[in-house]
């Protein structure tokens, strides 16, 4: 064979490697100004179904990694990553790396499932950290509404089951922590006790009531309603050791109503937790296209406080 063969076959072989990572991703190739996106990472598995992240790394890692929740009513699906994708540079540009988390989702799981499933997610990206260029002690997490709701789970440790080393478990990624080092997110449920108004639970308020099925409470009493309320609540679990928390929402939201950031961060600032509101005055259940440059705050803060 000549040599001028010998050479197209190898830039062939070359090119067909780059298609596919290591664990058989999809990998596509990017410039040295974009990232490169890692397609389908399989952090976990329930009943048959694979849960998978999509990842976005920068051509200069700063250590810094930002799980973001695609999320919406409990809802999580792959379009969603393609809708929001664009916006990611925020954190990229800056050498961040993102974990675009897509979790078990309604109708088929509940919220407390979900939860879960986000612990795993920290959990897989903390034991594969030097495998993405990420400080495993520099994480930062990220979501809107339900992803917001999901994120403040995760930083005040709602249903945070941490794995001793004693304990005996075929799988190594369950004794790593699933703490997170900085939160910061849009417009969370944070309090499903006191709904928008004091005794009122989430699953009593009608402006939502299409997310009631989410928590699988019909047909329970009320006191079994007020049960998982409370152990869904992230305000009920804070403490101390909780992560800095930011949080933008609007003036107008007819989802979840301002007083449930504005209780939740007067709670953490109380508690001793590094915290801060930005209020968007007319801003609804989300905004305008401005939200995305909000996304350089939410870099800022990761910046801040995953050192």
């Amino acid at each position: 064979m000549t040599k001028p063969i010998w050479h197209l076959l190898l830039i062939l072989i070359v090119l067909s490697n780059l298609a596919f990572s290591a664990g058989g991703q999809s990998v596509a190739t990017s410039s040295s100004n974009t990232p490169t996106r890692v397609h389908d990472v399989v952090y976990g598995r329930k009943f048959g179904t694979a849960l998978t992240m999509d990842v976005l790394k920068p051509a200069k890692p700063n250590g810094i990694g930002v799980v973001f929740l695609m999320s919406g009513g409990w809802h999580s699906d792959y379009s969603m990553i393609e809708k929001r994708l664009k916006h990611f540079h925020y954190f990229t540009e800056r050498g961040q790396t993102v974990f675009l988390i897509l979790h078990g989702s309604a109708p088929r799981f509940q919220v407390a499932e979900a939860v879960q499933d986000i612990h795993r997610a920290i959990r897989f990206i903390r034991y594969h950290a030097a495998e993405y260029s990420v400080d495993p002690n520099r994480l930062g997490i990220s979501g809107m509404s339900s992803g917001g709701h999901l994120s403040v789970s995760i930083g005040t440790g709602v249903a945070r089951k941490e794995v001793a080393d004693t304990v005996r478990t075929d799988d190594p990624i369950d004794r790593v922590s699933s703490r997170v080092q900085a939160v910061a997110c849009f417009f969370p449920p944070a309090d499903l006790v006191n709904y928008g108004n004091t005794g009122r639970l989430f699953v009593e308020c009608d402006t939502v009531r299409r997310f009631w099925p989410q928590f699988g409470v019909e047909g329970k009493s009320r006191a079994e309603k007020l049960k998982v309320m409370e152990d869904l609540s992230p305000y009920k679990a804070i403490s101390p050791d909780d992560a800095p928390t930011l949080i933008l929402h609007g003036t107008v939201d007819p989802l979840v109503p301002l007083e449930q950031s504005e209780r939740f961060i007067a709670k953490l600032k109380a508690t001793g937790v590094p915290a801060q509101l930005i209020i968007h005055q007319g801003g609804a259940h989300g905004w305008d296209e401005t939200w995305e440059s909000d996304l350089n705050i939410l870099a800022d803060w990761f910046e801040k406080y995953t050192k």
